[in-house]
């Protein structure tokens, strides 16, 4: 049986991460992961996924270190997203919502920063505990000091303290805190409220997002305006960039096909 639930309506897929009893990742699980994540995004019907976990406790734990220590490397083969099947998933220019149903530690945290929303129930709690294992919290070092504040961001990766929604939402981790018993149907809320979106933008905006992490501004801008990135080339010839000014000459909401 699979441990990887989803849900389907209309342009928006629901997957849930639903392994008892601590919905923990280990190789075969994120395999599978990165299967529905890379049909997600090549599905041209599906415009916005989200994200969660089974229970009421945990949204994810990270790595299975159970299955680590039955044999599981922790340098072995995560699948096509690598671990968890989004941290790594190129060109996933979709919109992907998290809903932190309970504790997302480690690469369950990792997992939560892969996503562009993060929406967390009030009873969430958060930690990069790897430090304590005598490992690296990998992702988490690469992301997490340009997510928030670098001294913050410091202190969390070396003392692999917990921390708790409010302070997640302090320093501008998670987007917004939710009553768990609604946090789905907020997550729902957002997912439709993307989902009828243009789609060819929101793909334009992933792309620069990811090609200009690094980049000096004039290089950046340089690339967009050259049509030098592929889904700003889209963009620019497509049905939907006239579509939209249509719409606003025409004083209407506009029809987005998504080419």
């Amino acid at each position: 049986m699979s441990v990887i639930k989803t849900q389907r309506d209309g342009a928006i897929l629901e997957v849930t991460l639903d392994r008892p009893k601590a919905n923990a990742i280990d190789l075969k699980t994120s395999r599978e992961m990165g299967e529905v994540f890379r049909d997600f995004r090549d599905d041209p019907d599906l415009r916005v996924a989200v994200i969660t976990g089974g229970g009421e406790k945990f949204f994810c734990p990270g790595w299975d270190l159970k299955a680590a220590a039955d044999g599981d490397a922790v340098d072995g083969d995560y699948g096509v997203g690598g671990f968890g099947g989004l941290q790594e998933m190129r060109e996933m220019n979709k919109p992907v919502i998290a809903a932190v149903n309970g504790i997302a530690c480690g690469g369950g945290l990792e997992l939560a920063l892969s996503a562009d929303i993060i929406i967390a129930a009030d009873h969430a709690t958060f930690a990069l505990p790897e430090i304590r294992s005598g490992t690296v919290a990998d992702a988490a070092s690469v992301k997490l000091p340009k997510r928030i504040p670098y001294h913050i961001a410091m202190e969390l990766l070396l003392t692999g303290r917990w921390f708790d929604a409010e302070e997640a939402h302090r320093w501008g981790l998670v987007n917004e805190i939710i009553p768990a018993a609604d946090l789905m149907d907020r997550a729902w809320e957002q997912a439709r409220l993307l989902a009828s979106g243009p789609p060819l933008v929101y793909a334009a905006i992933k792309e620069i997002v990811r090609d200009a992490e690094d980049a000096k501004f004039q290089d950046a801008m340089n690339r967009i305006t050259q049509r030098q990135l592929r889904s700003v080339d889209i963009l620019y010839d497509s049905e939907d960039q006239l579509e939209g000014a249509r719409a606003f000459a025409e004083k209407r909401d506009p029809v987005w096909k998504g080419k």
